[in-house]
């Protein structure tokens, strides 16, 4: 019973997690972007990177601090696979 209850509670979450990348085209492909540099470069690459951005990079920076909805989109896109990697490399405690 259980079981079934959890599968009807996550449907919308699946549902809306769909909408929300289906909103917002440009920015699920630079999502897409991020987590494939995260995912292909060492942990040296990453420290040597940090903090330092490319123009096109701030620019969406920019994009998303003026849209609080796609944001929150980008980041739930991009946090599971940049933050385990980010642990990987000890950029996280």
């Amino acid at each position: 019973m259980s079981k079934r209850l959890l599968q009807y509670a996550l449907l919308p979450a699946v549902f809306l997690v769909g909408v929300a990348s289906a909103q917002y085209p440009f920015m699920e492909m630079i999502a897409d972007k991020v987590i494939q540099k995260y995912q292909s470069s060492t942990c040296e690459q990453l420290w040597e990177l940090r903090g330092k951005h490319s123009p096109e990079e701030q620019n969406m920076v920019n994009l998303l601090r003026g849209d609080p909805q796609m944001r929150q989109a980008f980041i739930n896109q991009i946090a599971g696979p940049v933050v385990n990697k980010m642990f990987e490399c000890g950029m996280v405690p």
